[in-house]
């Protein structure tokens, strides 16, 4: 077991999962193990367990909290650092609380921007083409053009984009920047994405 700290819980927070713990059957010693599940908003999302400290995975990483263990997966180390587990003072949402400074990172998209020739939406459908979807094609994903209207990009996402929330991240960290700079003509980025039914949010970027 490491004596360093991944996450720092407060004294309730490690009152309250003591109290749970004891009500949880069996002899062998239990550790809580914090898991990044996934993306939740522009968040990460995460599922907290109980499970027998022998049974840990040999590369997990097992810090102790008084008389707590806490199991952290290495690969979610990074990924929680610094982060802050305490009880929400939120009437409408007690429970515990992860306050994480970590951000999940949206795709990258670097790659160079090529000579670009035609019209306004020619020119937009070229850098979808050979820069955008090529690199979010990893996270299942791609981004189609809708139109183009005085200035405007409509971007509709597909596959594993839609309904994604990092959706936005994307768009406003790599997409919209490629787009607004390799076109000056391009004055702003919307997404016209149907992320869940009944609901139709637009994100837009406008060139400063």
């Amino acid at each position: 077991m490491s004596d360093e700290h991944t996450i720092e819980i407060t004294d309730e927070a490690l009152a309250s999962i003591l109290a749970i713990r004891q009500q949880e059957p069996g002899d062998d010693e239990l550790g809580l193990f914090i898991e990044v599940t996934g993306i939740r908003g522009t968040q990460f999302a995460y599922e907290l367990s109980f499970v027998p400290v022998v049974d840990a995975d040999p590369h997990d990483r097992v810090e102790r909290y008084g008389d707590l263990p806490i199991l952290i997966r290495t690969s979610d180390v990074e990924k929680l650092a610094g982060a802050h587990l305490h009880v929400s003072e939120d009437p409408s949402a007690p429970g515990l609380t992860m306050n994480n400074p970590n951000t999940p990172h949206s795709p990258r998209i670097d790659a160079e921007v090529g000579e670009l020739t035609g019209p306004l939406a020619e020119q937009v459908q070229q850098v979808l083409a050979s820069q955008v979807n090529p690199a979010i094609a990893g996270h299942g994903g791609a981004a189609e053009l809708v139109g183009v209207e005085e200035g405007t990009a409509f971007l509709r996402w597909m596959g594993g984009c839609q309904g994604c929330g990092m959706a936005q991240v994307t768009l406003k960290q790599g997409i919209e920047q490629i787009l607004l700079g390799a076109i000056p003509e391009l004055v702003a980025v919307v997404d016209v994405t149907d992320h869940a039914s009944g609901e139709n949010p637009y994100y837009q970027s406008a060139k400063k």
